[in-house]
């Protein structure tokens, strides 16, 4: 694993994929992200839920699945002062949890300041410092302009965790919400299977989150869900400090493009205490 121990702070992470999973002019952006929200209606008595899971496709495909979290992290903003994004690392290699060194990310809505809290996770070995996997990385950029829009400028920890058991991920998802785990919201971000047709597709998710559902992350397999040892590491933490999963979404990409061929699957779930 590249990287290391020492704490060293760089300079603003430019956004990789703006055009591309998202757009890239910021009044079109938010217009898309603001109608998103707008079209999920969440209910009165719904309570901030300390974790959930989120997709992460371009916009068009995942953006109404990962909106049912977001329109609830609106509801909830000034209940929110930090949030940890944990992520797959798509396109370069990492073994357990690696950190964004950058100060902040750069979306075409502004910056997302990086919280200090990475310094510690990094001082106490739950992480390394790397920025090379995070330059290319989709999975926790796409996530940001969402809470641009719902939580304002709240301070980010962006990690990126490769293969590693399910108590250390989750000992470094624990360690990242202090001091303040009452105002931490951690988001998982990571979609379900891929490319396969729509049938195999809802039945092969279906199994994975009735695996989230009874808190079992040793019954997600690395075939599951690309993000899975972030979701492993979530479900193991839910399962230790009593959180119950609640699914609030799921669809596949068929349910945007109509080819039920090659689909992928995306779901919402929420983490509440029981």
């Amino acid at each position: 694993m590249a990287g290391g121990r020492r704490a060293v702070r760089t300079a603003a992470r430019p956004p990789a994929v703006a055009g591309l999973f998202y757009p890239a002019d910021p009044r079109v952006l938010a217009t898309q992200v603001d109608q998103l929200l707008d079209a999920v209606d969440v209910p009165a008595n719904d309570v901030l839920a300390p974790a959930y899971v989120v997709p992460h496709a371009g916009y068009q495909y995942s953006g109404p699945t990962a909106a049912h979290v977001y329109a609830r992290l609106r509801h909830h903003a000034s209940e929110v002062s930090r949030v940890v994004v944990a992520g797959p690392a798509h396109r370069v290699p990492v073994e357990g949890c690696v950190v964004s060194g950058a100060r902040e990310w750069l979306t075409p809505l502004g910056e997302v300041p990086v919280d200090q809290r990475v310094d510690a996770l990094v001082a106490n070995g739950y992480a390394v410092f790397d920025d090379l996997p995070h330059a290319p990385e989709h999975s926790i950029e796409v996530q940001l302009p969402f809470l641009q829009r719902t939580v304002g400028e709240v301070p980010l920890v962006p990690i990126v965790v490769g293969p590693s058991g399910v108590d250390d991920v989750a000992a470094a998802l624990s360690a990242a919400a202090e001091p303040d785990p009452a105002g931490t919201v951690v988001l998982c971000s990571t979609d379900l299977s891929h490319y396969l047709p729509d049938e195999q597709a809802r039945q092969r998710d279906g199994e994975t989150l009735r695996a989230v559902g009874d808190l079992a992350p040793e019954r997600i397999g690395e075939g599951d869900a690309c993000g899975v040892f972030a979701l492993r590491g979530l479900v193991g933490l839910a399962r230790r400090v009593g959180l119950e999963p609640w699914l609030l979404d799921y669809a596949t990409s068929a349910d945007t493009t109509g080819d039920p061929t090659r689909v992928v699957g995306y779901a919402a779930v929420a983490f509440a205490p029981r």
